[in-house]
């Protein structure tokens, strides 16, 4: 399938808003709920998103199969409003990162979300090749992801840009200061840059005056018009607004989330819960809430929903 977005147009539709990085639903099994995915995704896709990444790290990506990211992608494509883009992950060993770049295009995705290596300790020519392997394996925008062992020197993300027109993406996900002020600085508007950080609300507005206009919001998934809201106060600098919502929420929701390692994602799955649209239990190895915590997180969530 042609993508409805060139990698330029990509670029530029995700920098014009907030981005959405819907949970995948599962069965008490552990199996994908696809219908209710799929409604999900329409109901998220009615609050003005710009961009719309399937299966990623709050999609629990890292506990999807290929098969199942495929299902994903393919019921996000046919799910989403005319005009908003579907980004499709790719990620693990380089081959099998091009394999999904490929099967997205196929499966009418309009940009790749390159998600670190699996596992292996690497230096700047292996990230190198990594990233410009899947750059050449596909026509679509791809957006890096600067975390964990896929850490970026500027170095190397100024030889990417310099070969590739279709890296069109950098989310940081290190709170990395430095290669932004740098990156933006020697680049600009040749990439769109995405905060990437849990909980990115936290870091909004001074990521703002780094060049990164946009960010990837869990939170949007139970409470997309307050987080709407929210970006539109980073947008027009109402530091006001950013700081009282930080006070209100956002702060109290980040002492939950901080309790355990990976509640990252459990704590987004139980805001589903807590306004009434389950999205079942979080993916081994992963571990849901407790249900003293949810209740803390159902009684929080009525501020904001």
């Amino acid at each position: 399938m042609t993508s409805r977005f060139s990698p330029a147009e990509l670029r530029d539709a995700l920098g014009s808003g907030l981005l959405s990085f819907p949970v995948t639903h599962a069965t008490p099994d552990y199996r994908l709920d696809e219908s209710a995915y799929r409604e999900h995704v329409e109901w998220l896709g009615g609050f003005g998103a710009s961009g719309l990444f399937a299966a990623g790290g709050t999609g629990e990506f890292f506990s999807l199969t290929t098969a199942d990211v495929a299902r994903v992608v393919r019921a996000t494509v046919e799910s989403v409003p005319d005009g908003l883009p579907v980004v499709a992950p790719a990620g693990y060993g380089t081959a099998t990162a091009v394999e999904m770049a490929r099967s997205a295009e196929e499966l009418g995705a309009d940009g790749v979300f390159l998600l670190p290596p699996y596992l292996t300790e690497l230096d700047q020519e292996g990230l190198y090749r990594h990233v410009a392997a899947v750059c050449r394996a596909t026509s679509l925008g791809v957006t890096v992801y600067h975390r964990a062992n896929a850490r970026f020197a500027s170095s190397t993300v100024d030889r990417l840009v310099g070969e590739f027109d279709n890296l069109v993406g950098f989310k940081d996900g290190v709170c990395d200061i430095d290669l932004l002020a740098r990156l933006h600085a020697t680049h600009g508007d040749r990439l769109v840059y995405v905060g990437g950080l849990p909980t990115a609300e936290t870091y909004a507005l001074p990521y703002l005056e780094l060049g990164v206009t946009t960010y990837s919001s869990a939170i949007f998934n139970f409470a997309p018009a307050w987080a709407a809201e929210f970006y539109s106060s980073v947008r027009t600098r109402d530091r006001a607004d950013v700081h009282a919502r930080l006070a209100e929420f956002v702060l109290p929701y980040l002492e939950i989330r901080d309790r355990r390692a990976g509640y990252a994602v459990s704590i987004v799955k139980a805001g589903l819960t807590a306004v009434g649209r389950p999205a079942g239990p979080v993916r081994p190895p992963l571990t849901d809430l407790s249900e003293i915590e949810l209740a803390e997180l159902t009684e929080l969530v009525k501020k904001v929903s």
